[in-house]
């Protein structure tokens, strides 16, 4: 059987192991050392913010966003709804409840409806949220300036979730910036790996020294171990570190990668009626993470489950795109504000969705197998 083409998978530039030896040369494998200070400070400044904090994991990074805003037990906090539940657990960890937002058609991302009508209801119930956790998803920014608008007129921080963003741009400021606090992950699929990682960010520079308190178990000042508040192990090691900064060298011509791939997908699938893929917001600048489509049920004759499969007997990854968290199980009883009355944008896209291979190391050839398997199956 053919090698396996890949939904996206990691991808080496070659000048992590430089960064990785140096670790190893100093002993310096522990959560601390320069290849943790450099990743932070490179990768603040690719995206033009203040400071960066590197830690374990995307939701290490979201949970002490919330940590710092000081969301906690009885509080709400919104979220969008379409997006992996990494986006959402920590809100539970901090003891809160998640009120989920419908997505819109022009970016599939948050909508600025459904935001405004939770507001509303939260403003007339007297208890507005914590906190809103914006989602960039597939690389595609939300909706900023609108979203924004409603969170600052309410005076309610955000947590930009752009875990699957980094490399984006909205009307030319780099994704993940607009918020209080930014998130990025470093997870394997992701534009650029730590192999597991992620980084929080923003220009309250205290606040980060605080993230980096509570991430190092919160010890204090002392020659013995004291504690006196609760934190957590979050921190970065300074070998996975290195391998970041390797690939940040390499991340803008990821993105180049990436759109390249998108370019080649919308260029013959464009041309089927009944396939669409997703949008690209105007002034604004994906890195297209991964390449989704939509199928109209009633131009096309075949489902989404049904083609994954068929591209899978193929030997060839594709997902569906994500199920919407107020749709699962574990957040059953959660408010939910759709885009309009009669139309959940979220749940026509999970019906209709898919997620096909947008590995960067995929080669033209590869391409054109899933690109053939697809026309075959869908004009037929």
């Amino acid at each position: 059987m053919s090698e396996k083409i890949l939904l996206s998978s990691p991808h080496m530039g070659g000048g992590e192991q430089k960064y990785i030896n140096e670790a190893f040369e100093t002993n310096w494998i522990a959560p601390l050392g320069t290849n943790v200070d450099g990743f932070e400070n490179e990768l603040a400044e690719y995206v033009g913010i203040q400071g960066a904090a590197a830690v374990s994991a995307g939701t290490a990074a979201i949970d002490l966003a919330l940590n710092l805003l000081g969301v906690g037990a009885g509080d709400t906090v919104f979220c969008s709804s379409l997006t992996f539940i990494a986006s959402a657990n920590p809100i539970v960890y901090r003891g809160a409840k998640p009120v989920f937002i419908d997505s819109e058609w022009d970016t599939w991302n948050m909508s600025p409806q459904a935001l405004e009508r939770a507001f509303e209801d939260s403003a007339s119930e007297g208890k507005l949220p914590k906190a809103v956790i914006i989602v960039n998803l597939y690389g595609q920014s939300a909706k900023m300036d609108e979203l924004m608008e409603i969170c600052n007129r309410y005076d309610v921080a955000v947590v930009e979730d752009a875990a699957e963003s980094l490399g984006s741009t909205y009307k030319g400021k780099k994704s993940g910036t607009f918020g209080k606090y930014g998130i990025y992950s470093f997870n394997g699929n992701k534009i650029i790996t730590t192999s597991g990682g992620g980084m929080l960010v923003s220009d309250d520079l205290e606040a980060l020294k605080h993230a980096r308190f509570l991430a190092t178990q919160a010890r204090d000042t002392a020659k013995h171990y004291q504690h006196s508040v609760i934190g957590y192990n979050y921190r970065l090691s300074n070998v996975l570190a290195g391998i970041g900064r390797g690939q940040l060298e390499v991340l803008d011509e990821r993105v180049a990668q990436k759109r390249a791939i998108f370019e080649r997908y919308l260029e013959v699938l464009s041309k089927v009626d009944g396939v669409s893929l997703m949008p690209e917001l105007e002034d604004t600048f994906s890195n297209r993470w991964l390449s989704a489509l939509q199928l109209d049920p009633e131009k096309v004759n075949i489902s989404p489950y049904d083609l994954i499969d068929t591209l899978n007997e193929e030997n060839i990854e594709a997902r569906p795109v994500w199920k919407p968290l107020h749709l699962q199980p574990v957040f059953e009883g959660c408010k939910f504000y759709a885009h309009g009355e009669d139309e959940v944008v979220s749940e026509i896209l999970f019906e209709r969705g898919i997620c096909l291979p947008s590995d960067s190391k995929m080669t033209m050839e590869q391409q054109q197998k899933v690109i053939d398997v697809l026309i075959k199956n869908l004009e037929c």
